[in-house]
């Protein structure tokens, strides 16, 4: 692979880490008003729309007959990854600030890396370990706050978050012999289908054909917004996880909850004590020591 196609795909990470922040800033505005599941329905509904038109033509470039384990493969990652993962973040962040939500997020990248080690494509060092001690204190400062309140109530919000990261990672370790086989395209708006298609069943349990035609025009150009930019930014994640390591592409999604503490300050009001910023620099720290040298070492050649 040349260095502009590796540039590109490091690229594209680094905008999905942006993207995905943003979208966890923009959830919060209408997680109220739009349930978890019709929530993450419509997101994947619109980001369909705007991926098919582009996707049907590469569809001509599919081999013929396509295994069906692959494409019961392909819909399960997708479920997993647009459905499940999308709703256990909407449900977090219903009793979740966006800032504290997305730093227990940054933990995806660790966790692709465990599961990697766990199966063979990484090799836990003295860096690796030391990156994931310092990234979890840099989760414990996130949330000291928390742990410091008398009677501070559930954690089931910061836990729902936690299990949308894991759900993320095993996804993502997951995916890539798929996207060594198949176009980019084609495999981000089948496996996009599978998850509309499951949500739309899950979300019948909140009524959401009424929840839609009750949306005021605010809630449908928040909604319209997560909808367009996850579709262009799970392009961008597969595309880069087609020609890069899970680890180095993971390892972008460190840039999400600094986003969203930008965005969420502004937007949201959400006031960030100075813990805040010393948890950003652990968790950067962390995973810039994690992946140091791993993302060198076991870098997969990308498909010729």
């Amino acid at each position: 692979m040349g260095a502009a196609a590796l540039n590109l795909a490091l690229l594209a990470a680094a905008a999905t880490g942006v993207q995905v922040g943003a979208a966890i800033v923009a959830s919060r505005f209408v997680v109220a008003d739009v349930p978890p599941l019709t929530l993450a329905m419509l997101r994947y509904a619109i980001g369909l729309a705007c991926l098919l038109p582009f996707a049907l033509p590469a569809l001509r470039t599919l081999p013929r007959g396509l295994p069906l384990r692959d494409l019961a493969a392909m819909a399960a990652l997708g479920t997993g990854q647009f459905g499940i993962l999308i709703a256990l973040l909407n449900w977090g962040l219903q009793s979740v600030a966006a800032a504290p939500a997305a730093l227990v997020f940054s933990l995806f990248p660790l966790i692709t890396l465990l599961l990697g080690a766990a199966l063979g494509r990484e090799r836990v060092t003295g860096a690796l370990l030391g990156g994931v001690l310092l990234s979890i204190a840099g989760v414990g400062l996130a949330l000291s706050s928390r742990l410091q309140g008398a009677g501070g109530g559930s954690w089931w919000g910061e836990l729902a978050v936690f299990a949308a990261a894991c759900v993320g990672a095993l996804c993502s370790v997951l995916y890539r012999p798929y996207l060594r086989r198949y176009p980019t395209l084609p495999v981000s708006a089948f496996a996009m289908l599978a998850s509309v298609l499951f949500l739309s069943l899950a979300a019948a349990t909140e009524s959401w054909p009424a929840r839609v035609v009750a949306m005021d025009a605010r809630a449908w150009g928040v909604v319209a917004f997560i909808g367009v930019s996850s579709g262009i930014g799970y392009f961008w994640w597969l595309y880069a996880l087609k020609h890069e390591s899970p680890t180095r592409v993971t390892v972008f999604l460190a840039l999400n909850p600094v986003t969203a503490a930008l965005l969420g300050w502004p937007l949201l009001g959400e006031r960030l004590p100075p813990t805040t910023f010393a948890a950003l620099g652990c968790i950067a720290a962390g995973l810039w020591l994690a992946t140091r040298r791993t993302a060198s070492a076991n870098r997969q050649p990308a498909p010729g």
